[in-house]
């Protein structure tokens, strides 16, 4: 494409970053090591973390609230989970950096919230949740965004994670759909409420060149808006000249 159509990347946003990626995937480590902590000192036995799940509307499975994502309970339980909660997690961070936190935090807390306030009796456990609150920001802050960066990281959460839609259904008894769906809506209604925080796109030349303080000839501007030479130049002189022409003789006009 044409210099004049390339996007400026010193402006608002920054170029790729290897340091910002590996801070992503360390936040996202370091809480799949405390969540795989907690469900290997339930299978062996050395405390039981189950009991303290959410039960919606009850006072003691308030503390459900907090204790919810770091329970799980089986192994296909937790590898699932923490293969979603890896990419999905890393993308947040990496790509909302300066709000990552804001945004997780609300995640974590309203998302069990919303499933103690709305759930079916019963004791719910997994980091599911908090996967589908980040599924749904993801998905959503391409759609309220400019930024093409943005809709692109939406079609990847669509082609790959789009399958988890299903499961915000009561489709089995014994998985928790209505903290899927909440995690959905909480991860929506997040991209929603920070879409002005969002990374903003990069402009482009032709968008931001009329601006620049480059030539006062440019050829963008009109002529009565171009800046005035200090130096004024010479006014041209016109230099008329007049031919004259002699007239013929009459021995040319004479045939031989």
């Amino acid at each position: 494409m044409a210099l004049e159509d390339r996007p400026l990347t010193n402006i608002n946003d920054s170029a790729f970053s290897w340091k910002n990626l590996i801070d992503a995937v360390v936040v996202s480590a370091f809480l799949l090591l405390l969540v795989w902590s907690c469900f290997l000192l339930d299978e062996w036995d050395a405390v039981r973390l189950k009991e303290y799940g959410l039960r919606p509307r009850s006072l003691e499975g308030l503390v459900g609230i907090f204790s919810m994502f770091f329970i799980h309970g089986s192994w296909e339980h937790i590898l699932h989970n923490s293969m979603g909660f890896m990419v999905l997690n890393t993308l947040l961070f990496y790509i909302y950096r300066k709000i990552s936190l804001q945004v997780f935090a609300w995640l974590f807390i309203a998302t069990p919230i919303l499933v103690w306030i709305f759930a079916r009796p019963s004791n719910h456990i997994g980091a599911s949740g908090v996967i589908y609150a980040l599924f749904g920001f993801l998905l959503m802050g391409g759609v309220v965004s400019e930024n093409m960066i943005l809709r692109r990281i939406t079609l990847f959460v669509v082609l790959y994670y789009g399958s988890l839609i299903w499961w915000i259904f009561p489709i089995k008894s014994e998985i928790s759909w209505e903290g899927h769906l909440s995690g959905l809506l909480v991860g929506m209604a997040c991209a929603i409420r920070f879409r002005k925080q969002f990374p903003k796109r990069k402009p482009y030349r032709f968008e931001i060149e009329p601006e620049l303080p480059d030539d006062p000839d440019a050829y963008w501007l009109l002529p009565d808006q171009r800046r005035k030479p200090d130096v004024e130049i010479p006014q041209q002189t016109t230099v008329t000249i007049h031919y004259h022409y002699a007239p013929k003789s009459e021995k040319e006009d004479k045939p031989n």
